[in-house]
């Protein structure tokens, strides 16, 4: 999910307080004036201002030995520190609030830690503690706590894809969160409203709610919000296909973020780039995916859409025959989607570089150089021939090992295939029946907004689409498929996720993925085929997808898996 949606983190204020520009005599303010003080001037950017405030409010507290306050003060400062320091801050809040009774406390503590792992992109350490600390809102009966906890794990289904599910919970608070949400909190709530009506293609419902914020006198008080809203007008326009109103939009919020060094920046420029694509300005579009990238190695800040932009960039290049950069940004997507994705197993072992070609040339020449005595330079030269030669070895061997490894996988699923041929209809009707009884469990429990004619109608046209195997068209989107067994994509991939138990994206891929692994074993011709020629007949666009998609699916290459089957039909 975008971080234009911040967690919800003003846990104790109430309004804004109206501010002079000065800082100083702060004595005068009492706790609750100083939170208000720090937020206004924290959510305005005014970092320095705000730092002052905080360290002055933890003082206090500790000169006054007021437990509580000086918890809150530690929550304060925590904001505008590194994660390291952040960190040791609000476990000194959950220490001395430990034997605290009726407080917001520990269960605020909790919420804190989500949102700074949230922010430094550990999204799984940001949900083990959102849940912990709507557990103790709930023994504590905090409505107000509870709630917060509920709309931060809703940000967290957002940034997964479950913008259906995190919709409902926006909309809930935002127009049911009066004496829950204070003013900031409720533009928060439309703002991330908004963000899933644009994912879930309800563009009108989007556009209502972008005018109605950028009209809220709450916004004009605020640059952020007002490049917020901008943002998501450009973003919407660009659904729309309004290119040059959405690349408009977008430029005046990159500006705006990219001054203040916000990771906000990224987004931006992503969507840039794809209103540029949008208008066949591929230079141009290349020029932003740069950019983002550069920033994405600094920051080590990722996001779902980040895979899309390593494609664009691969193909691009590699059209361009620029073979190095082809290669820099196939690793940068490895690494990426690495990130993105644990549970993806793509490149088993990677060959770490460590002495190639112009190193060892460098090495040799410093030795000659530093070195009078030939005696010692032969040595050396022997000494670093021995290194290369030892690490040549250990890499062949973990080549060997790994090359193993792949050859199993692919002799497993060859037998898994062939195996699965040669059931009888009684063996493979106990499992169906199983997952028709799982089916049902599980439709049980979802609460589910697609009517039980349409679901059974989607269903239908989706067992048609296997069966004629349509999913090896080019250019299917969920969009396109929808419009093809005339719903929308709500609904089907409301259908898909929940009797699939898995995304469009997933979907497709699977179903081309055991195409191509029965068809391989039965159609000697088809092994014959290049790898582009291949990918094109799965409907894909590009060899990179296809090799991602079987990567991820199976683990292993597309030519181990041929390789296996030449050799069991051999033997």
């Amino acid at each position: 999910m975008m971080r234009f949606i911040l967690p919800i983190v003003f846990l104790f204020t109430n309004c804004f307080f109206a501010q002079k520009n000065k800082v100083d005599t702060l004595n005068k303010f009492s706790y609750s004036e100083l939170k208000n003080k720090f937020y206004n001037y924290n959510d305005n950017i005014k970092t320095d201002k705000a730092k002052i405030i905080a360290q002055y409010y933890l003082q206090k507290a500790k000169n006054e030995k007021n437990t509580l306050q000086i918890a809150d003060g530690y929550v304060l400062v925590h904001f505008n520190e590194n994660f390291s320091n952040a960190l040791k801050y609000l476990d000194s809040a959950a220490t001395i609030t430990k034997s605290l009774k009726g407080t917001i406390y520990p269960s605020q503590t909790y919420l804190m830690k989500g949102n700074l792992y949230y922010k430094y992109d550990n999204l799984k350490v940001a949900l083990d503690n959102y849940i912990l600390g709507l557990q103790y809102a709930k023994e504590q009966k905090d409505q107000k706590l509870t709630a917060y906890a509920n709309m931060n794990i809703a940000y967290l289904n957002s940034y997964i894809g479950k913008n259906a599910e995190a919709a409902k919970t926006f909309r809930y608070y935002l127009y049911n969160g009066s004496n829950i949400t204070d003013e900031s909190q409720h533009n928060q709530m439309r703002i991330s409203l908004i963000y899933c009506y644009i994912e879930l293609n309800k563009l009108d419902s989007a556009n209502i709610l972008i005018k109605e914020g950028q009209k809220s006198p709450f916004t004009g008080k605020n640059k952020y919000i007002v490049n917020q809203y901008s943002y998501y007008s450009g973003y919407s326009n660009l659904k729309q296909k309004k290119y040059k109103a959405a690349i408009a939009e977008l430029s005046k919020a990159y500006e705006y973020f990219s001054n203040i060094n916000d990771d906000n920046a990224n987004y931006t420029l992503f969507n840039l780039g794809k209103a540029y694509d949008g208008l066949k300005d591929k230079e141009k579009a290349v020029e932003y995916f740069v950019v983002l990238d550069s920033n994405v190695k600094k920051t080590n800040i990722t996001f779902p859409e980040l895979r899309e932009v390593y494609i664009y960039l691969i193909d691009y290049y590699k059209r361009n025959n620029d073979k190095e950069k082809q290669i820099y940004y196939i690793d940068r997507f490895l690494k990426v989607d690495k990130k993105l994705d644990e549970q993806f197993r793509y490149l088993s072992t990677e060959l770490p570089k460590k002495y190639d070609t112009p190193n060892l040339l460098q090495q040799k020449e410093h030795i000659i150089n530093d070195l009078e005595n030939r005696k010692i330079i032969l040595y050396a030269s022997i000494g670093l021939l021995l290194t290369a030669l030892l690490l040549l070895s250990f890499f062949y061997y973990r080549s060997k090992k790994t090359e193993k490894q792949h050859r199993k996988i692919a002799q497993d699923l060859i037998n898994s295939i062939e195996q699965r041929n040669v059931e009888t209809p009684e063996a493979i009707l106990a499992p169906m029946q199983l997952q028709s009884i799982q089916q049902v469990e599980i439709e049980d429990k979802i609460a589910k907004s697609t009517p039980e004619e349409v679901t059974q109608f989607i269903l239908k046209e989706l067992e048609n689409f296997e069966s004629k195997e349509l999913f090896l068209r080019k250019g299917i989107t969920s969009s396109s498929l929808a419009k093809n067994i005339k719903t929308n994509t709500t609904y089907l991939s409301e259908v898909i996720n929940n009797h699939k138990e898995k995304s469009f994206t997933t979907y497709l891929n699977d179903l081309r993925i055991d195409y191509v692994l029965q068809r391989l074993i039965d159609d000697k011709k088809f092994r014959s085929y290049t790898l582009p020629a291949i990918a094109d007949e799965l409907g894909y666009n590009n060899v990179q997808a296809f090799s991602a998609a079987f990567k991820k699916k199976t683990g292993i290459t597309l030519s181990i898996y041929i390789k296996e089957i030449e050799k069991s039909i051999t033997t």
